[in-house]
């Protein structure tokens, strides 16, 4: 009894890979290899090297960033204080003009605060809306005692430069891939012309048809 013959299984990733390498780098002594196949296994190749180049610099570039921000926001964090202040005066809905973010529309209001110990202030600060007067507000300030913006934390410097690295790695693949399409159509419209200008010589022959002729202009 007869067996069905299984269909071959592709060959894996990392042999397909290492044919290519082989073939590219001339290595490959295979009768039937072109040299128009030796380029398509170049540019898989040069396609592989640029990825593997993408994501060590991207990586790189991500964890410099982060050292960079993570020493400021360190900084930050020694530099600046947070102290409450205390809200003066309650915003006109109808007419305060501010910024919307999130779900809250966040206004400029009068405030007073102490900082440093026994030095009072009085300025602006943002805050939502719906705060009446007399409220207590958290608020950052620098060691004058001016209101700063709040600093960063690590987890917000992590999740930003992995956000960098991972934006500038996936733009360079998409180079990358537009690249490798290019210029393997580019090789098989050579391929065409080759096999039409091969089929028009060889065809005669195997059919004992005349060739055409080619009249001159």
């Amino acid at each position: 009894m007869s067996r069905t013959p299984r269909p071959a299984r592709p060959a894996s990733l990392s042999r397909r890979t290492g044919r290519h390498l082989r073939r590219a780098l001339g290595a490959r002594h295979e009768p039937l290899v072109r040299p128009l196949d030796r380029s398509r296994s170049r540019a898989w190749v040069f396609a592989l090297l640029g990825a593997l180049l993408a994501v060590a610099l991207s990586t790189g570039g991500a964890l410099l960033s982060f050292r960079t921000s993570a020493a400021q926001a360190d900084r930050d964090q020694a530099r600046l204080h947070r102290v409450d202040a205390v809200v003066l005066d309650t915003p006109d809905h109808g007419g305060a003009v501010g910024r919307f973010t999130g779900y809250n529309t966040r206004v400029t209001l009068a405030a007073t605060w102490s900082y440093p110990a026994g030095t009072p202030h009085t300025g602006t600060v943002e805050a939502p809306s719906h705060l009446p007067g007399g409220t207590v507000l958290p608020i950052w300030v620098d060691p004058a005692g001016n209101p700063a913006s709040a600093p960063l934390n690590r987890s917000a410097v992590a999740v930003g430069a992995a956000c960098i690295g991972t934006g500038a790695l996936l733009s360079v693949l998409a180079l990358l891939v537009l690249a490798l399409r290019l210029r393997l159509q580019a090789l098989a419209r050579h391929a065409d012309r080759a096999w039409t200008a091969s089929w028009a010589r060889h065809e005669p022959l195997w059919t004992g048809r005349p060739a055409p002729h080619r009249e001159d202009s």
